[in-house]
């Protein structure tokens, strides 16, 4: 298995990003070179996430591949969300190069996060509901949420079930710490993204998008369509 490092720099150009690759060993001076001189015409280039993986070749036009549709001709630039690759190739087993001064859980959890916040930047601030039978709960879970400055806020006094058996090992972190008494949210909290804060209430994985509804009792995946 060749050992090599795939990096993602951001450029001058809002929303175009390069994804590559160099060997262990050459990170900085690839770095300095493109940050310097840019790429195919493209200026402002700036490292922005790198780690070293096993089969770097493969997994580098596995990126490709995925991102075939928003790359630019034949060159190694995407029109992508930076933060959704970083979250992407953050989940890769690897040892993080850059940033230096963060661990890889953070910067998963970090670029996930700022993904999550702008898939739902759309929704119009205001309150959403969510209501559901669960079997196993006996009854109705009812969770109330606020969309504020770019949060998904579940708010205290909402009712939740229990994790199901087998959801609760993989369950998001804010299911697990949330302060829950007598199947009664006790504080608002606040979520990384619809889904999260569905799971939140219903106690297992769920379609946020599709579970959360506005004060027409539509759900909001409507707006993220628009």
């Amino acid at each position: 298995m060749t050992k090599g490092i795939i990096y993602i720099m951001t450029s001058a150009v809002n929303g175009l990003i390069k994804i590559g690759k160099t060997g262990i060993g050459q990170f900085e001076t690839r770095m300095n070179h493109l940050e310097k001189n840019g790429y195919a015409n493209v200026a402002g280039l700036k490292r922005k996430f790198a780690i070293a993986v096993n089969d770097y070749d493969e997994k580098e036009q596995l990126l490709h591949q995925i991102f075939n549709k928003s790359r630019v001709a034949d060159t190694e630039l995407f029109a992508l969300d930076v933060d959704l690759v970083i979250s992407l190739l953050s989940s890769f087993d690897g040892q993080q190069i850059y940033p230096e001064n963060q661990t890889k859980d953070a910067t998963f959890e970090e670029a996930t996060e700022a993904t999550s916040r702008k898939a739902f930047a759309h929704l119009p601030e205001g309150e959403y509901h969510l209501k559901r039978r669960i079997k196993r709960f006996g009854g109705y879970v009812e969770g109330r949420a606020v969309v504020k400055n770019g949060t998904f806020t579940v708010l205290n006094g909402s009712i939740c079930a229990p994790l199901a058996p087998s959801f609760a090992s993989k369950a998001p972190a804010i299911c697990q710490t949330a302060r829950i008494e007598n199947n009664v949210l006790m504080e608002d909290v606040v979520c990384t993204s619809p889904s999260s804060a569905a799971a939140l209430v219903i106690g297992n994985a769920a379609d946020g998008w599709r579970e959360w509804k506005d004060a027409d009792d539509q759900p909001i995946d409507t707006y993220r369509d628009n």
